[in-house]
Order: structure tokens, then sequence, then C-alpha cells
């Protein structure tokens, strides 16, 4: 298919693990390890052993991948044993779970807890046959821009047949993106309104200026000047105003970011956020709109102030010198 770059067929099921005499719920995911390489960077994500020896059975025992969280509740490491639960069989006994023994090749961290904590992989023919399934689930697409993931999805079923459903990452997430657009437009308006307060700040400078400033602004329109004269020198000087104090406060506010990412000075309980740390990344048209946005309220700001200096009367400034 156009815009599709690779594709890895995957079976989903879940069971319960044990080990140590700790028994975990896992979300299991059956997959072929070479397949999945093109699709997901799962390969970079293992922490611990090697995502090749899902294939590798050593004699009568398969491999099974779990995440690091996962792998800490359970007290096993890479070589360790561990049972998989997954449904039941019927036998003469009547129902029983089916349960088979696996070794643990290796031990993956995407960065998010939900995700480590919860699931583990196995190779798509051990996941066949402990699942007692004959097909796959789903089939995963990477395509080469993510952004046209919606469109690309849309055209699936029209190009393969009504019968498959298709999901893109953005539908998936919706919930997520959506909380993400809230708190970013609440952190705009928060932005917003510390702005326009440096901008009040700004011009209730300009008017105590002015007001100390009267005998000088009156000389210099007696000596000349105009009044256009006089708003540009205030108008200027609010502007220079803003633009070093955006200058200071755009680049501090980058370092800070920067420093706050670099050594993940602030820490949050990784069970509740599903990340261990808050990170910051700076856009650069979200950057470049503040700093524009600033110092554009910062020149609004010097008008009013700049106008009451020019409309001073030098008679009546100088009348009680």
């Amino acid at each position: 298919m156009p815009h599709v770059v690779g594709a890895a067929p995957e079976i989903l099921g879940q069971g319960l693990i044990s080990a140590v005499g700790e028994t975990q719920p896992v979300q299991i995911q059956g997959i072929d390890p070479v397949l999945e390489q093109q699709v997901t960077n799962l390969k970079g994500a293992v922490t611990s052993g090697n995502l090749d020896a899902l294939t590798a059975a050593e004699g009568d025992v398969d491999g099974i991948l779990i995440g690091k969280d996962l792998a800490a509740k359970l007290h096993v490491a890479t070589g360790d044993s561990v049972s998989l639960t997954m449904g039941v069989t019927l036998s003469p006994a009547g129902l029983l779970p089916r349960t088979r023994r696996l070794r643990v090749v290796g031990l993956f961290s995407l960065g998010l807890f939900e995700f480590d904590s919860t699931t583990a992989f196995l190779s798509l023919d051990v996941a066949k046959r402990l699942l007692g399934k004959d097909q796959i689930d789903l089939i995963q697409l990477r395509v080469d821009d993510i952004y046209a993931a919606p469109q690309i999805a849309a055209s699936i079923p029209s190009t393969l047949g009504s019968q498959y459903v298709t999901q893109d990452w953005a539908a998936t997430n919706r919930s997520l993106f959506s909380a993400l657009g809230l708190e970013k437009m609440a952190i705009s308006l928060t932005i917003g309104l510390i702005v326009m307060v440096a901008a009040l700040n700004i011009i209730a400078s300009l008017i105590l200026l002015v007001m100390e400033k009267h005998r000088d602004i009156a000389i210099l329109k007696t000596m000349g000047a105009s009044a256009r004269s006089v708003t540009t020198i205030f108008m200027m000087q609010g502007l220079i105003i803003g633009i070093v104090g955006t200058t200071v406060g755009a680049s501090a506010g980058y370092a800070l970011s920067y420093v706050l990412t670099r050594y993940k000075l602030i820490r949050v309980p990784v069970d509740v956020y599903q990340v261990s740390f808050v990170p910051f990344r700076v856009l650069p048209i979200d950057f470049a709109f503040v700093v524009g946005a600033a110092v554009l309220v910062c020149f609004i700001a010097t008008i009013y102030p700049a106008r009451q200096a020019a409309k001073l009367d030098p008679v009546q400034a100088l009348r009680y010198e």
C-alpha cells in the first residue's frame, strides 16, 4: 500500500504470570521479532537480554520478554523462569487452567509504567499455541508520515475491503490528546495573564517616570521638541524595557527547561503519572509566539504614558519651578 513502510502481525491475549510466590495480571502480545522491528522500536527498548531470543527456545522451554516494572513485581531477572496461565483447557478431570513454564529472555522499558508493569511479549507461534488461536488479531502498520496516518487508515477499508477495521494512533489516544490540549490552553491563559500583569507594571513605571520627569519634558518642549519626539522617547524606553525583560525571561526559561529535562529534577510517582519525571520540550513556534506576544504587549503598554507625556503643557509644568 502507498505510504506504508512496515507491517507486523500481532496476537493479543490476557493471563496471569507467576514467579517466586508472586502473581500478576499480564497483557500478552504475540509478535514476530523480525517484523516487529519494522514498525516499533521494541528492540531498542530492551534493557536486558535479547528480543531475538523469543524464537530461540531452549529444549521445551519457550521464551518470554517482560516489562522492567513487571519483573520488579515478580522479583525475576533475565534467565529466570516464570509460569504463564492463559485460559483453560478441557481434560478428563474437567476444566483446568492452561499453564506453561517460560524462560525470561529479556526485559524492556518503554518509559510508560502502565505498559512496563503489565505487558509481556511472546513469539507469534508460542502465543498461537497458548491462546489456542489459528489466526492473528491485528496488523500494525508503520507509515512514512505519522500526521497522514488518519487519512491512510481511512483509505485501507476501501482498498482491502470493508471487513478490515482500522484505527490510527490519534484515534487510539484521542482522550489523552484532548486532555493535553485543554492543559495547553490553560497554560497559555496563565502565561497571558502574567504578561498582562507585566504590561501593567510597565504602564505604571512609565506614568511615574512622566510625573517625575515633567520638568525635563517641559524643558525639551520649550527647546523645540515636538510632541511626536517626546512620544517616541517614552515609547522607545518602554519598548527597550520590554525587550530586555523578555530576552532575559525567555533565555532563563529555556535554560531552566533544559536543566530540568537533562537532569530529571522534577520527579513524580510513576504509578500515578505513568512517567518517572516531567520532561520539557521547547517548540520553536511556541517560543517565538510567546516572545513576540510579550514584546507586542509591552509596546502597546507604552502608548498611554507616552501620549500623556506628549500632552504635557510646558507652561504649567514650569510655573512653580
